[in-house]
């Protein structure tokens, strides 16, 4: 790599030939989820241009919890929102973004139940996507635009035993896109918002010939980041080609996501109130990086640039991924009442992370590398940390469905191999200067240079029986998971240190995870009940070995979690509801929480065996539509009570070596609010508008293990009005304009949470009221 080279921001990027307006797709999703339905209602309730059927809403015949976020919704959202800040419109869904899009990705948490983001699993069109790691992992919102989705259905507290996850410790969220159309034709959009905000879409499909169709489409995000200097930029590309043929279909899908970011910093409450004596005066919901280089005193004798805080200089934090994803899926009838489904899929990653090191902080890394490690440089003020990620992810499943009868078995496989590696040093720049472009022959100290791998089989067995006339339908079923794991190479600065390479090996398996469940039909009701057991892959595997200095590491046991349901959902023709109790129980807890390195912008995310915790609570979900209102007004509801605590305490040792005890029995697992709402009302005036008003209410969260910090909760309103159902011009076809407006009243919070064991934890405000205008129109 040669000086002042950074790495390649849009590695493997492709670009629009054309310049591309973008496009929200048309409501075709009726009849698309009407032809996925298997099991119909009687009639299609509460309708209307935001409402879809219960089957679908509320989960009709499902044993466990199951929500969905309709097409109709999704259209409805912010052009360009991530498919996993949607996901805050499901009851128990605590999600915290940085900005009114979720697009800054370490600026995006999750919380439902007791589980947090990386214990749910994530599934598009069938395959699993694996971890969901900002570095090394497959965020689900790098493969996803809304336009393209017929649906996001989420189990929030049990996912089907049949669908592949080593992630899941009960939650699994299905997103499913759309197939292609039977006829010729495309969609196209262009969005307007707050900060410079410009998106663009288009989608062209090919029509049906012969059985074959396709679409392929891209969509271009650039935006200033809201809070200090720097930009947002995205390109996503996606594809998918159909053959329906008789008894069954293929398809073969794609997606290319490249993604680049200035960062944006998280800070603590005294930050935030402005009382920590910060050099440059920032506070409040604005406090970012610097756009502008100081005159800071020097902290080293001769060197200009040795002050630590010069590291706040924004143009040191940068972040770029470039995602690719390929997979194909096979349906076929084998004989009568025996069918088979099959996928394969490969995916391909690269990026990289910088951020700003102090001159202190380097001095004391080199000093303590440089009599073994060959090559290293003093270094010179402010230096350039980089990480670098690459990796590939390969996998196949299947399954065969045989309905005999009153039965329906099903039984099937999935294997993946993951293979992931990381490089981490720090290099000096042009004369230490946080203008000097990066030097990359004179490093300063290596930090990391290892390889992962985790080799996974899952096999399921499931029987559903319908009894009692129907009434009355009983799953039964167990899955087998086994992960194999393997780490080698340098894991932190104390291997280099050292002169010793890590080599860790171990394997988390379970041969027999139960799951059963029932639903019985009263009337336009139905009384649903579920039990299961869960493994998960331990989170943040690779980092939970960072921080050991010796390689003979031992290795933590797999988290698992049992679950219990026990609801009841109704499908009336003026409102469909849903009110689910249950009981979550988990054992070898591994709870995250976050520190800053010292002298840099690096925030390091470490993990604790917390031991058991326990969760219960009350979800409901609900659309109301009256008939005194003339069916022009409806209503949607979704509330959750959560109480989730630890069961034990644990001892660590501090910065200092010392061994400390926390008693953390009967405390709130930090981040999980105890109650979460959100409401809204539509109004649909004539047939050529929508307009709709919303609000989400977080309660307190505690940011730390032993609770002595929290952030008060806060309630959000939203609105947005869509105009112009059925209007054409010439070769445009529905032309719609849509605005949108995200916290209305500019509420002042506290969203992310970086948790720590105790003391001062690390927050990021939410966003500005901001606005964003849309025009689409199909062809």
């Amino acid at each position: 790599m040669s000086s002042g080279a950074l790495p390649d921001r849009n590695v493997g990027k492709l670009n629009l030939v054309t310049p591309i307006i973008l496009a929200s797709v048309l409501g075709l999703a009726g009849v698309a989820q009407a032809q996925e339905t298997k099991n119909e209602v009687d009639s299609v309730v509460v309708t209307g241009k935001r409402v879809s059927e219960a089957a679908i809403a509320v989960g009709t015949d499902q044993a466990t919890a199951t929500v969905s976020i309709t097409r109709e919704a999704l259209l409805s959202a912010p052009a360009g929102i991530t498919g996993l800040k949607m996901l805050e419109s499901l009851p128990g869904f605590n999600v915290q973004a940085n900005d009114a899009l979720g697009m800054y990705e370490f600026g995006n948490s999750v919380t439902v139940r007791a589980f947090n983001f990386q214990q749910v699993g994530f599934l598009l069109d069938d395959i699993p996507m694996g971890r969901s790691d900002q570095f090394g992992g497959s965020p689900i919102y790098r493969y996803v635009d809304n336009e393209n989705l017929l649906r996001v259905t989420a189990s929030s507290g049990a996912g089907d035993v049949s669908l592949p996850s080593y992630a899941s410790l009960g939650p699994i969220v299905d997103y499913f896109t759309q197939k292609p159309s039977e006829t010729a034709g495309g969609k196209v959009s262009q969005t307007l918002g707050e900060d410079n905000l410009t998106r663009t879409f288009l989608r062209l499909e090919t029509g049906e010939h012969k059985g074959f169709s396709a679409y392929a489409s891209g969509s271009v995000i650039n935006s200033d980041q809201w809070r200090g200097p720097g930009t947002i930029d995205r390109e996503h590309y996606e594809g998918k080609i159909r053959w329906d043929f008789e008894g069954g279909d293929l398809s073969f899908q794609t997606v290319h996501n490249d993604y680049f970011d200035y960062d944006s910093p998280s800070f603590t409450i005294a930050q935030y109130k402005g009382t920590a004596g910060d050099i440059y005066g920032r506070k409040g919901r604005d406090f970012g990086y610097v756009g502008y280089i100081a005159n800071l005193a020097p902290t080293s004798s001769g060197l200009k640039y040795s002050n630590a805080n010069y590291a706040q200089y924004y143009k040191f934090g940068l972040n770029a991924r470039s995602d690719h994803l390929y997979g194909a899926t096979l349906h076929k009838d084998l004989a009568e009442n025996l069918r088979f489904t099959g996928t394969v899929y490969y995916e391909k990653k690269d990026g990289w992370g910088s951020s700003g090191v102090g001159y202190d902080t380097a001095l004391t890394y080199y000093n303590q590398q440089k009599a073994v490690v060959p090559g290293l440089n003093a270094p010179l003020g402010l230096q350039f940390g980089i990480s670098q990620i690459d990796g590939v992810r390969k996998g196949a499943t299947g399954k065969v469905t045989w309905n005999l009868g009153d039965h329906r078995i099903e039984g099937g496989a999935w294997y993946e191999d993951d293979d992931y590696h990381q490089l981490s040093n720090t290099f000096n720049v042009a004369d230490g200067s946080p203008e000097g472009a990066p030097n990359f022959s004179q490093p300063v100290y290596r930090t990391r240079n290892y390889t992962s791998k985790r080799d996974t089989w899952e096999g399921f067995l499931k029987d559903t029986v319908v009894l009692a006339d129907g009434k009355l339908k009983v799953d039964a079923g167990f899955r087998m998971l086994s992960v194999d794991y393997q780490m080698l190479g340098k894991r932190n600065r104390e291997d280099f240190r050292y002169s010793q390479t890590a080599n860790l090996r171990t394997t988390w398996e379970d041969l027999f995870l139960p799951q059963v469940g029932a639903v019985y039909t009263i009337g336009r009701g139905q009384v649903f009940t579920s039990y299961s057991e869960n493994m998960s892959l331990p989170r943040g595997a690779d980092a939970v070995y960072y921080t050991p200095a010796t390689v003979n590491v031992p290795a933590p046991k797999a988290e698992t979690s049992k679950n219990i349901e026990l609801g009841y959902r109704a499908n009336h023709p003026t409102f469909n509801a849903s009110v689910v109790t249950y009981y979550t129980s988990f054992q070898n807890r591994l709870q995250s929480f976050s520190e800053y390195l010292p002298g840099t912008t690096s925030l390091e995310t470490y993990y604790q065996n917390v031991g058991g915790v326990h969760a219960y609570g009350l979800e409901f979900s609900g659309q109301w539509k009256p008939e005194a209102l003339g069916g022009k007004i409806y209503f949607n509801t979704n509330a959750s009570y959560n109480h989730s605590v630890f069961e034990d305490g644990f001892s660590a040792r501090n910065s200092s070596g010392a061994l400390v005890s926390y008693a953390l029995k009967g405390k709130s697992v930090p981040d999980f609010p105890e109650f979460a709402l959100q409401g809204g009302v539509t109004f649909e005036p004539v047939d050529w508008a929508v307009i709709n008003l919303s609000t989400r209410h977080i309660s307190d969260r505690y940011s730390n293990f032993d609770n002595s910090e929290k952030t008060k909760g806060y309630t959000l309103w939203n609105l947005y009005v869509d105009l112009g159902e059925g209007f054409n011009y010439g070769p445009l076809k529905d032309i719609k304009a849509r605005i949108n407006v995200d916290n209305i009243f500019d509420k002042d919070y506290l969203g992310t949470i970086s948790t720590v064991v105790t003391g001062a934890a690390n927050y990021r405000s939410g966003p500005h009221r901001t606005a964003q205008f849309t025009l689409s129109a199909g062809f």
